[in-house]
């Protein structure tokens, strides 16, 4: 009979990835090794152990060792911490057992022996419980030594006694012993020493000069098991068993001192024993197994109990027997004989432990591993012992059979997403399963799909199940018919149905493998076992009610009396047929998934009917189980009965460990979650399974429920809601949804700091993965429950408040609270499943709105929260059910709309949703009482519009606020975003009647303080205001520190150009501006600028604190200044025409003197030929324009001696413009005729014609020997004739001077004559110039016409004087 145990496991990989492992490589002082044979086991992992044991320390917690990978890799995975595992790679297999020990609180030894004949011990760092061997390693933390009475290449049994000893049983029967004298340390190495003992025997002595029986005698004393005395022990006796079943005692010194030949089982059948050349032969099989165990009695009892096993393969009443042989010094005897139970036949045993007095075995039963636990009663007498034993298997496991498939693809929806579901529902296959099974697939589509294979099978892909959803299937491709061309999408369906079939049976092979059993350990309590398999981990632990319940009826074992109805009920659904039965399920599944409206009998009855349910049961089988019904005396309080045992959970008595743990931190670590999660997965099953049992009861009582007690019903249905929505959550996995950060990471210190990014391995080329959690891990890791199962799983159950509802049509604030926890962990499909069982009160509602927040339904969501909306306030009718709901998932239960509004406002906020915020805000707005201060509110509506674009709306807001605060902050908001957003014409059509000064301080605060470059162009905007608003010198005083700006940035900018461009077009606009007003009136202030060089080219710019005092300002206070509209015109000016030169050369931008003056300007203008230019832009900046004159008359005359060389060069702004061009004659008289038309335009008497002179003495000085043109001395003669005079002296033209000298003359007679006889002034002329003149003429040799042009003038000064003499003598 079953003692009500269980066994329940965790998968390694879920929680302890193997990328995250922390690898190290072992050398070896060892040479030419092997390498290691190919694996041939191609349904297993390399990853599945071959070999694994427990340990277990007060300061190190529980540790499991793993020998994987064919013995190469010994792993450490701490059970109690989630520390990452480590692993060493030896550099040959590791011979079971290697064995782990304390040595003291600060080191852990690992003793293993290889294949190679090499003894290792590693030593580990324990000093911090957090880390373990994450902390830096001893120098020598790897000791080798290499054994000498083995060959580099044998197989032995491996028992280490302890620290200081190991022995090695070997196929010949020999014990070789190897004893350290001396534990090494940094700086040595151990010193071990070496003996080899032989099993000494007369038996052994006579056979070995019998050759007939020398060979069975070796084959019979070959070493299966070895053990020793636990830990910690003074003894260091070795007890072998061979395979003629015979137990020796090894001692240190005396090698074998004791062999007992074990007595065959009474009961054991003669098919179990070999046969060998007609002899009975009682030899074991030749594999070393654990088939021997040695223990202490404790106390005052010296005696050393060793018990070993018998296997009895043929029996057909168990598997075996196992013998209890006391050791009293060197004397053994057997004390009893227990026999195995009949649950063991045909199973396999594969360890076995001795525990608080207790025999535990562990058997292999077709692949799946079976614990059998009896009490060893050491006092009873000797003989045979019938045992009672007590057996644990696992809880109902879901297995993906073909038939379970083809019942899951009844069910509507896509097949690869029910088979995805199916192999990724926790427990059922592991993350190393998974992607064992996919990589195998992966190979065998390779290999048939030829040089071009679907590109899924080569691609990379970043989870295992996105390489499952992508590989699985992508071979099959739809194909047409050949005949008609139809798409053949049965043959499609059918043939991806059978890649996914074959699919999950090569993971069922694999995960079968995983599960093999391996061996038992001791946990940290007293009577804690650990159940061991390949890759997973379990617990032997105790099973609650409901399980117990489950199994007996499951298995047709009679139940307790007040049970009986269950009984019943099992019968019922079995005679109904699985079919049937799951349509029910589906049916009541669809009935709590809607509104109850009506009373639940009332639907019960209604789809008892529709459902036809007595028509799936013939007569006599509904009238027994009515009449056994009939026989239950009070089955409603049977029914109760049933329901306290799925909802109610065990009392537990608190023990002092307990109470201790209470005030230690917690130290509950992934592996201990998850045997939670797996029980409360297991019991969770068997109570839905007996509560669908329950509600098949009232479908079949139908027509009689009339009678019941309708909270009855009411509360059945609700449990089995409760359990169907738990159930649910069991099956989910817990994908990554960073919706949470592990709490442990804020609290890492720097060492744990280091320690990760000591462990990163970046030369790795595959990527960490975390572990890869069930959804029900993740929430029972949260409750933060460290109290052994049971009660934990009750604790967690209890606390999720799931089965507490007493009617389907009602919700409590648990069932919300759970949904509510599943919505803020990320996990939204779930939570929505979750509250689609739950009816439509307003905390539902109220988390069915947060959870569209979550998933992007944002219209939804608002429509919920105005539903909730009502639900507060004095009038509401809120019950007292669903306001502790809505307490429980809001911070506070309000007590108005106006501030749930507020409270779902703050909602969308905080979620971006500024849409749905600001309709709430306005509700809030709407709703709000008088008293009540709304100015946060109005700053959230107008904020709100601001951002979702809505300027009007915004504006509107800020008109109609009351609060004037408001209003000023949130203009500048909205002035700001306008421009952002480039409304700057719906900014310009608002009106802001009594805000303009406001408008104009923020959008100049913005042109002073941003770069003119960057978009949005305050200055621009600032500009357009004013000038829309008829402000016109403010908008040129805009544009002008705009073009300060700009010419502040022109050292700092890359690209000077685009900045003088932007400069001009701010001077232009300030032009324009300050035209618009009168001249009087067309100028600005603004601050003098701080850089000396934009001072230094201001031009005659008025200072207005030219005489205030310096005390009147403070230190920080810049100087001020008038500008008029010929500055900025000179400033425009200025700058086209440096834009204009830099622009025909760009290597003046890296010249020393880029900022040309404007003489410069005007002379590399002329230079260019840019004359009319050149001219423009002397006349507006007021430069002498000699220079330029000169270079204009040179070109002139370069025309008229070489024209086809001046016309080569640019001559576009002079000679080719079309007035220019219009001109007759040759291009040398065009070029005079431009000389003579720029003469007249710009010389004059205010310039003292200075530009004529300068085009004379230009002309005289290249060529003295041509006259210049008659226009310009025409022009001379009338307004400057004695230049004339002195410049053909200077420059030695003697005929010249006559000639002009002589017209003086004759013009100032002409004068003399038509003037007044008074007027004096007429009768001057500069008598020294004609003097000097006359001088001249007489130093050179005169041509004829010199000569004459002397006498004429000498003939005229001479009349002069006598008319002047006549003149004076006639006014005395």
């Amino acid at each position: 009979m079953n003692s009500g145990s269980i066994l329940v496991a965790a998968q390694l990989s879920t929680l302890y990835p193997s990328s995250n492992a922390v690898s190290l490589v072992l050398q070896t002082e060892r040479r030419n090794l092997p390498l290691p044979p190919p694996r041939t086991d191609t349904d297993s992992s390399s990853e599945h152990a071959s070999y694994s044991s427990i340990f277990n320390a007060p300061h190190t917690g529980t540790i499991l060792l793993r020998v994987i990978h064919g013995g190469l890799i010994l792993e450490l995975v701490s059970l109690s911490t989630d520390i990452p595992p480590i692993r060493f790679v030896f550099p040959s297999a590791v011979l079971p057992a290697p064995a782990i020990f304390a040595w003291g609180e600060k080191e852990l030894h690992i003793l293993a022996v290889t294949s190679s004949g090499s003894l290792f011990r590693l030593v580990l760092p324990t000093v911090n419980p957090t880390r373990l061997w994450h902390d830096p390693l001893p120098k020598q933390w790897s000791r080798e030594y290499l054994i000498k009475n083995v060959s580099e290449s044998f197989y032995g049994v491996v028992q280490v006694q302890g620290l200081l000893c190991v022995a090695i049983g070997l196929t010949n029967g020999s014990l070789v012993r190897i004893e350290a004298e001396h534990i090494g340390d940094d700086n040595f190495h151990d010193l071990w020493a070496e003996h080899v003992f032989s099993p000494s025997s007369f038996l052994g002595t006579l056979t070995s000069y019998l050759p007939s029986l020398q060979s069975s005698s070796t084959t019979g004393s070959e070493i299966l098991s070895a053990a020793s005395r636990p830990q910690p022990t003074e003894l260091g006796h070795i007890w072998t068993l061979s395979r003629d079943r015979t137990l020796r005692l090894w001692t240190a010194k005396g090698g074998c001192v004791a062999s007992k030949a074990l007595s065959s089982s009474g009961k054991a059948s003669a098919d179990s024993y070999v046969v060998s050349n007609g002899i009975k032969s009682e030899l074991l099989g030749a594999e070393p197994r654990n088939l021997l165990r040695i223990f202490g009695n404790g106390g005052d009892d010296e005696t050393t109990y060793a018990v070993a096993f018998t296997p009895t393969p043929s029996y057909p009443q168990s598997g075996g027997y196992f013998q209890l042989v006391a050791t009293d010094s060197d004397q053994m005897r057997e004390v009893q004989t227990v026999e195995c139970s009949a649950a063991s036949v045909h199973c396999h045993l594969q360890d076995f432990i001795i525990n608080d007095d207790f025999l535990y075995a562990l058997w292999e039963r077709q692949g799946s591993s079976m614990t059998e636990r009896t009490r060893l009663n050491i006092a009873a007498p000797g003989g045979s012992d019938y045992a009672i034993w007590e057996t644990a298997t696992y809880g109902e496991e879901t297995d993906l059979t073909p038939t379970y498939l083809d019942e899951l693809l009844r069910s509507p929806g896509s097949l690869t997403d029910k088979f995805m579901a199916a192999v990724l529902r926790p427990g059922v296959f592991s993350p190393l399963t998974l992607r064992t099974a996919i990589e195998q697939y992966t190979d065998a589509c390779l290999s048939v799909t030829g040089p071009h294979p679907p590109p899924q099978l080569t691609s990379s892909h970043p989870t295992t199940a996105e390489n499952i959803a992508a590989v699985v299937g992508c071979t099959v491709t739809l194909m047409q018919d050949p005949q008609t061309g139809a798409l053949q999408h049965d043959r499609y369906w059918n043939a991806l149905k059978r890649d996914w079939e074959g699919f999950v049976a090569r993971c069922r092979e694999v995960e079968r493998s995983a599960r093999w059993p391996l061996g038992l350990g001791k946990g940290k309590s007293r009577d804690e076992v650990i159940v061991i398999e390949r890759e997973r981990v379990g617990v032997y632990v105790k099973e609650d009610l409901p399980l117990s319940v489950h199994r007996y009826l499951s298995d047709s074992l009679p139940v307790e009396p007040h049970f009986a109805v269950l009984d019943i009920l099992w019968t019922l659904c079995d005679k109904i047929g699985h079919e049937a039965l799951q349509n029910l399920e589906t049916g009541i599944v669809d009935i709590l998934h809607q509104e109850i409206a009506f009373s639940i009998v009332d639907i019960i009855q209604d789809q008892a009917q529709r459902f036809n349910f007595k028509a799936t049961l013939d007569e006599p089988s509904e009238a027994s189980i009515i009449a056994r019904l009939q026989g239950i005396e009070d089955l409603d309080g049977a029914v109760r009965i049933i329901l306290d045992l799925v909802a109610g959970f065990e009392q537990e008595v608190k023990r002092e460990e307990d109470e201790v743990e209470l005030l230690l931190p917690s130290s509950r670590s992934d592996w201990t979650t998850a045997l939670s999660a797996s029980y409360i997965t297991t019991t969770t099953h068997a109570r839905y399974d007996i509560c669908i049992a329950l509600v098949t009861l009232l479908f079949f009582l139908a027509d009689d429920l009339k009678e019941w007690d309708p909270s009855l019903v009411e509360e059945v249905f609700a449990v089995f809601r409760g359990l169907a929505m738990i159930r649910s959550v069991a099956r989910q996995p817990a994908a990554d949804t960073g919706g949470e950060q592990d709490a442990s990471d804020e609290l890492l210190t720097t060492d744990d700091v280091i320690a990760r990014m000591s462990n990163m391995h970046v030369s790795r080329n595959q990527a960490r993965f975390i572990p890869t959690f069930s959804l029900l891990h993740r929430l029972a890791a949260q409750s933060g429950e460290t109290t052994e199962l049971p009660g934990a799983a009750h604790r967690f159950l209890d606390a999720s408040g799931m089965l507490q509802s007493t009617s389907p049509a009602r919700v409590t604030q648990f069932e919300a609270l759970f949904c509510e926890r599943l919505r803020l962990l990320g996990y939204y499909e779930v939570a929505r499943e979750m509250l689609a069982w739950l009816p439509r009160t307003p905390g539902v509602i109220f988390i069915a709105a947060c959870l569209h927040i979550n998933t992007g339904r944002a219209e939804d969501a608002a429509q919920l929260m105005e539903k909730v909306a009502g639900s507060f306030g004095h009038d509401s009718g809120l019950s007292l059910e669903d306001a502790e709901t809505l307490a429980s998932i809001l911070p506070v239960l309000f007590d108005s709309e106006f501030t749930f509004y507020i409270h779902a406002s703050a909602i969308f906020r905080s979620n971006c949703l500024t849409q749905q915020e600001v309709s709430f805000i306005r509700l809030a707005l709407s709703v709000a009482p008088q008293d009540v201060d709304t100015s946060e509110l109005w700053f959230g509506l107008i904020r709100g519009y601001i951002d979702l674009g809505f300027y009007e709306d915004a504006y509107s807001a800020i008109i109609a606020t009351p609060y004037d605060s408001v209003k000023r902050e949130c203009i500048s908001q909205l002035v700001y975003r306008m421009c952002e957003e480039s409304a700057i014409g719906q900014l310009m059509s608002f009106n802001f009647a009594t805000f303009s000064a406001e408008i104009e301080d923020a959008l100049a605060f913005k042109a002073r303080n941003t770069d003119p470059r960057a978009r949005p162009f305050y200055s621009r905007i600032l500009y357009t205001w004013y000038t829309r608003r008829g402000d016109h010198r403010n908008a040129a005083r805009t544009m002008y520190q705009r073009a300060r700006k700009f010419q502040e940035n022109a050292a700092q900018s890359t690209d000077v150009i685009a900045l003088m461009e932007e400069q001009l077009e701010a001077y232009l606009l300030a032009i324009n501006s300050l035209s618009l007003l009168a001249t009087k009136c067309a100028w600005i202030v603004t601050q003098a600028p701080q850089n000396p060089m934009i001072d230094a080219e201001s031009h005659k710019r008025r200072r207005l604190s030219k005489n205030i005092p310096d005390s009147t300002f403070t230190g920080d206070k810049q100087d001020s200044e008038i500008v008029n509209l010929s500055n900025i015109k000179h400033d425009y000016t200025l700058l086209s025409a440096r834009l204009w030169l830099i622009r025909r050369d760009p290597t003046l931008l890296s010249a020393a003197d880029v900022l040309l003056p404007p003489v410069s300007i005007v002379l590399r203008l002329g230079q260019a030929n840019q004359f009319d230019m050149a001219m423009a832009t002397a006349r507006s900046l007021d430069v002498d324009m000699s220079e330029l004159f000169s270079t204009l008359t040179s070109q002139c005359l370069r025309l008229s001696r070489n024209p086809d060389a001046v016309l080569q060069e640019d001559t576009s702004d002079w000679l080719l413009t079309d007035n220019v061009s219009s001109w007759p004659g040759s291009p040398a008289d065009r070029g005079w005729r431009y000389l003579r038309v720029a003469l007249e335009r710009h010389d004059s008497a205010e310039t003292d014609y200075k530009y004529s002179k300068t085009a004379l003495e230009t002309i005289l000085s290249s060529d003295r020997s041509s006259p210049p043109p008659p226009w310009l001395v025409h022009s001379l003669e009338e307004n400057h004739h004695e230049y004339l005079i002195r410049t053909s002296l200077r420059y030695d033209i003697i005929e010249s001077a006559l000639e002009h000298t002589l017209s003086l003359l004759r013009k100032a007679n002409t004068a003399l004559s038509h003037a007044p006889q008074k007027a004096a002034s007429v009768t001057w002329l500069p008598y020294t110039l004609i003097d000097q003149v006359l001088a001249a003429s007489a130093q050179n040799d005169l041509t004829a016409r010199g000569q004459r042009l002397r006498t004429e003038l000498q003939t005229e000064v001479s009349n002069r004087v006598k008319r002047m003499q006549k003149m004076s003598r006639l006014a005395v």
